[in-house]
């Protein structure tokens, strides 16, 4: 594993932010990061990059110690913060020429690197631009070139497409996924589509307690409830579909049925008797498998 992070526990006063935390990740699997707001996500990755101290636990980067070595450990790690902290009077390229000095990077090498970095964050068109005139989609670019200057092993980004306008946001999650196909690369986001489109393993954190640890493919095929959405020409009443499980209206108010199933095989056959039964003109009866968001919701609810 290139990160561990084992029974990490963090309090401020008698509030315990962390309690016990415990996850691992790997190079080529994007690890999503999840967590309701105050949920112990930030607080965790501050720990991990070196800028907040826990109160127990450990955390390990390539081996190495991270808590009781930062100094040793902070080259392998880069890290694009939530309130990407910038020198807005600097111009791009500087910037990007003073953060790789500042971890160590030189001569042909460091130009070498900044170059590549302008290239694959299209930076190039404003690398003679001052910070500050740039939009947030593209100060946003800025912070994840500066995470990634000193070619770290393990990567961790928090928002990092916030401000992206959807070109930028497809160049942006393509380039994300190219980087963590040999590096270890953590991606805390709101957004769930995000994580479905990018990430394979998901963590899911909520009062400092890990909630669940596992596959992506994992969790949403251990959803327990299928549900069927049913369709007709008529207004229908929940009361004749009571014994098939968890209903509701849709969309479509009285027209469409949400039911959420055990077996939704059986639950087809009983629907389908029922639209016989009461004359229904039957319009589609689907199927959907539960997104990330709704079973994001209810674990953490």
């Amino acid at each position: 594993m290139s990160l561990e992070v084992s029974q990490l526990t963090k309090l401020y006063g008698s509030q315990k932010v962390l309690d016990e935390v415990s996850f691992s990740a790997t190079p080529g699997r994007i690890l999503g990061f999840l967590g309701p707001n105050g949920a112990g996500k930030s607080t965790t990755m501050k720990i991990i990059t070196g800028f907040l101290q826990a109160d127990s636990g450990s955390v390990k980067v390539q081996g190495k110690d991270a808590l009781n070595n930062p100094k040793e450990v902070s080259p392998l790690i880069g890290y694009l913060p939530e309130h990407n902290p910038l020198y807005l009077d600097m111009y791009v390229r500087e910037f990007l020429a003073f953060s790789g000095g500042v971890y160590g990077l030189s001569g042909k090498h460091l130009e070498n690197r900044t170059k590549e970095l302008l290239h694959r964050t299209g930076l190039e068109p404003e690398q003679y631009k001052k910070i500050g005139q740039l939009s947030k989609g593209y100060r946003q670019r800025v912070g994840l070139a500066r995470a990634l200057i000193h070619d770290p092993q393990v990567i961790i980004l928090d928002e990092p497409t916030t401000g992206l306008d959807p070109n930028q946001l497809v160049e942006i999650r393509n380039l994300i996924k190219e980087i963590a196909q040999n590096k270890t690369l953590i991606l805390s986001t709101h957004i769930m589509q995000e994580v479905e489109a990018i990430c394979k393993d998901v963590v899911i954190i909520n009062k400092g307690k890990i909630l669940a640890s596992e596959s992506l493919e994992s969790l949403k095929s251990g959803a327990d409830e299928a549900q069927l959405i049913l369709e007709t020409e008529e207004e229908m009443e929940l009361s004749w579909f009571e014994n098939l499980g968890k209903i509701s209206f849709g969309t479509k108010g009285k027209k469409e049925i949400l039911i959420a199933c055990q077996d939704p095989s059986e639950a087809r056959k009983a629907i389908m008797n029922l639209v016989r039964d009461h004359s229904l003109n039957l319009i589609s009866l689907n199927q959907s498998k539960k997104n990330l968001e709704q079973i994001f919701r209810e674990i953490t609810k």
